[in-house]
């Protein structure tokens, strides 16, 4: 028997809220698993040193982003018809693929094709956003969105550190644990998760609208959505470079391996679980989302310039706690972008801020590890590993310039 919508009781809202932050937590934990070890695995399987393995690593966090790019607006229109429950249990099912992929990949190819499946069905931040948005009012949706955050950050906290120690183990172990993870969430969804989106609240399905280009169409037809995606990819542009070079700088600055990368990565979701747990809430309330998101962007411009020109590796840390306190922005701009919409659109659009981010996530890679690549060489002029950090900050200088434009304008 289906499951009835949650859209009008306060009891079933708060379960429903339950429900996709236990999910998103499992999910969190997956990811965090893989990120210590990713780049070494691919590094291994190309067989190149370090700063040439990062333009193969680029590639295959691109390869993830360009499948996100074209499937992203397509699940967001089928959440939208359909509902969003079995949205999510497509895209975990996919996640839990791709992990067992990349546990038995005997090549680099095999790691690009878990990275497209995966990026495929990757749909649960932006239909779990649109998730929070059936159930919660505009008036709480900052502090739900802000605790979609601080789950991933709690799941970060586990995730890096479990990934650090398995990978010195065996460098597939992380891989088999996450794809365990993924089942586990999907069982728990199938059995568990209801729906959340009311029939009188759903729209036909149509193929005309689900291209990238259309759906960055409808986000540039409003001058606020469209200042906000612009802002969106900026934050991604940054996040995107985070992920690529990271692992790799550490390692050629500081000699770093997985126990202590995973180490930093876990402070990053212990940092990051507590700005989105006691912070997110009392800044948005006393600054509103767009002040909010400005102090955000500003924090975040910061921590990448100190991470960049970090004389030590104790200096990873405090820019991260940086890092963390612009977190605050990721939940503000959610909340801008759902109140700009009405009930019908919430996944459409939040599936087209994902083309966003897949043309942000395609970009970013690339760009990140081709200057790592340059300026990380031993006879590079100048030798700056942290170059592709200091085009994160401008990235954030953007993102911060065109929010604060957003005064003039009516959210």
């Amino acid at each position: 028997m289906q499951e009835p919508p949650l859209s009008s009781a306060a009891p079933a809202r708060h379960a429903a809220v339950a429900f996709i932050l236990v999910a998103l937590g499992i999910d969190a934990v997956g990811i965090g698993i893989v990120i210590p070890i990713l780049p070494e695995l691919v590094r291994r399987l190309a067989g190149l040193d370090r700063a040439h393995a990062s333009i193969a690593l680029g590639g295959v966090v691109a390869a993830f982003a360009l499948a996100q790019l074209f499937a992203s607006p397509v699940l967001g229109a089928l959440s939208d018809r359909f509902g969003r429950r079995p949205v999510l249990l497509a895209s975990i099912a996919g996640i839990a693929a791709n992990y067992l992929l990349l546990a038995w990949a005997p090549s680099l190819g095999w790691i690009y094709l878990g990275r497209l499946l995966a990026g495929a069905t990757s749909a649960n931040v932006a239909t779990a956003s649109a998730y929070i948005a059936d159930v919660t009012p505009e008036a709480l949706r900052a502090r739900r969105f802000g605790l979609v955050s601080a789950t991933f950050g709690v799941g970060f906290v586990l995730g890096p550190a479990l990934g650090g120690w398995l990978g010195a183990i065996d460098l597939r172990l992380p891989f088999v644990i996450a794809a365990a993870l993924a089942a586990a969430n999907l069982l728990y969804g199938l059995f568990v998760l209801p729906e959340s989106l009311a029939p009188e609240n759903r729209r036909p399905f149509a193929w005309r609208g689900t291209s990238p280009v259309a759906a960055l169409r409808t986000l540039a037809a409003d001058a606020v959505l469209r200042r906000l995606a612009l802002a969106w990819s900026c934050q991604w542009l940054g996040l995107g470079t985070l992920q690529t070079v990271f692992v790799l700088y550490t390692g050629a600055r500081f000699g770093w391996g997985p126990p202590q990368n995973g180490m930093a990565l876990a402070v990053v979701g212990i940092s990051g679980a507590l700005v989105q747990t006691l912070l997110v809430r009392p800044v948005t309330q006393r600054l509103g989302e767009r002040r909010a998101a400005l102090v955000g962007y500003l924090a975040s411009g910061a921590s990448y310039v100190v991470l960049a020109l970090a004389p030590a590796g104790w200096v990873i840390y405090p820019a991260i706690v940086g890092n963390a306190l612009g977190q605050i922005a990721v939940p503000a701009a959610r909340a801008m972008v759902s109140m700009r919409v009405g009930p019908q659109r919430q996944g459409s659009t939040f599936g087209a801020l994902s083309v966003v981010e897949g043309l942000t996530a395609i970009v970013s890679p690339m760009l990140a590890s081709a200057l790592f690549s340059v300026f990380a060489r031993p006879d590079a002029v100048p030798h700056l590993p942290g170059a592709p950090f200091l085009l994160a900050a401008a990235a954030f200088l953007v993102a911060f310039s065109t929010i604060r434009g957003l005064r003039r304008l009516s959210i």
